[in-house]
């Protein structure tokens, strides 16, 4: 039987997007609204601050996102058309070449050859891309997506931190939106972190300290000026 391993390298894209989008999420908006209601500001200005957030956060990280990895994605592009070129005016050295890294990683001579020819042969493209490049031409960067689910997943986040506050009763607006955001942060932390193969506990701790660091100086600043006002 053929034994598949389980690669994670493949997310990489749309879960470096994603995580960030949620926590830029939930730690703007919540920030956001904690640090205007903290300022005594009414549940309008709190929604409204809120829904702002979430807007123009949403639109600044898909367009932030799209502009990077659109640069990213030029970069590939011209290191692609490069070797194509490579590929067309010497054959023969991008041959030796293959069959030099191929040796390099422990091939006898002959055999590196044979191997590199024959994976010339099927797409050679692909195979000097991978091995020079260290790029898969199935999972080149995405811009659109990377925008796409940045802004979808910032304002899932924000929606949160939003609704927790908008929600409570106003006696418990502020701890309550704390801890919900605090929770999702630390849900967050851990699904990515498991999603990635890394440990889990020191992800969660950096994203909640972050996260909640982040939370109570806003807030802070809101209870300074709203009282100096």
């Amino acid at each position: 039987m053929r034994h598949l391993e389980r690669h994670r390298a493949g997310r990489g894209g749309w879960l470096r997007a994603a995580v960030l989008g949620a926590n830029d999420g939930i730690v703007s908006t919540a920030s956001l609204v904690l640090g205007v209601a903290a300022a005594d500001g009414t549940s309008g200005a709190v929604l409204t601050a809120g829904l702002a957030g979430l807007v123009g956060g949403a639109l600044s990280m898909a367009a932030g996102e799209y502009v990077s990895v659109s640069s990213q994605r030029d970069l590939e592009q011209a290191d692609l058309e490069r070797e194509r070129k490579e590929l067309e005016v010497s054959p023969d050295s991008e041959l030796a070449e293959l069959t030099g890294l191929y040796e390099a990683k422990g091939l006898e001579p002959q055999l590196a050859r044979q191997v590199a020819e024959a994976l010339s042969k099927k797409d050679a493209l692909a195979v000097h891309a991978r091995e020079e490049l260290n790029l898969d031409l199935d999972a080149l960067a995405q811009p659109v997506q990377a925008a796409a689910v940045s802004a979808l997943s910032f304002a899932a986040g924000s929606g949160l931190a939003l609704a927790a506050m908008v929600f409570s009763p106003a006696s418990v607006q502020l701890p309550v939106t704390l801890v919900a955001a605090t929770v999702a942060l630390a849900l967050l932390g851990g699904w990515s972190a498991s999603l990635g193969g890394n440990a889990v506990r020191p992800a969660v701790i950096r994203v909640v300290l972050g996260g909640v660091l982040a939370m109570g100086l806003t807030m802070g600043v809101g209870r300074l000026f709203g009282v100096s006002l």
